[in-house]
């Protein structure tokens, strides 16, 4: 299922690109966030990773030369350090429920915020959505409606 996720997610996100002239994330973000719409809470998670590397990736633009593939690179690993921490720290007993949000993949948040560097962060994310849903939906005719569990 991961396979065929990824890889509708590879075409659209291309066809989208060179359609609307905007990035879904990256190529291969759509196929996971496809995967993961019926777990709201995670995509939160995601996003919120996604805008605190954009944020520190700004901060640290501010008094560095950050461009190419170090901004790459380092939101990169901005996304796989924090996407780390939102697998160890969110879990809130306060409220008597075990909420997990946490984000999806390890370098899913790194790319997202790396596209939100280039283009915008609402560019970005509409795309993002606009795709994964689509992905989502293709991904309902190929299973004959079969629920997607991963």
């Amino acid at each position: 299922m991961i396979e065929i996720a990824v890889g509708l997610g590879v075409i659209l996100s291309m066809i989208f690109q060179e359609v609307v002239g905007v990035s879904a994330g990256g190529i291969v973000v759509p196929g996971y966030v496809a995967l993961q719409m019926h777990e709201p809470l995670r995509l939160l998670g995601t996003f919120v990773v996604s805008f605190l590397t954009f944020g520190i990736i700004r901060f640290l633009a501010s008094f560095m030369f950050i461009y190419g593939r170090r901004r790459l690179v380092l939101s990169i690993l901005i996304g796989f350090v924090l996407g780390y921490a939102s697998r160890q720290a969110f879990v809130y007993d306060f409220l008597q429920i075990d909420l997990q949000m946490q984000a999806v993949g390890f370098i899913i948040p790194g790319l997202i915020a790396n596209w939100m560097e280039r283009q915008g962060v609402l560019k970005t994310l509409l795309c993002l959505l606009l795709v994964a849903s689509s992905v989502r939906i293709l991904l309902m005719l190929v299973t004959g409606g079969e629920v997607l569990h991963v």
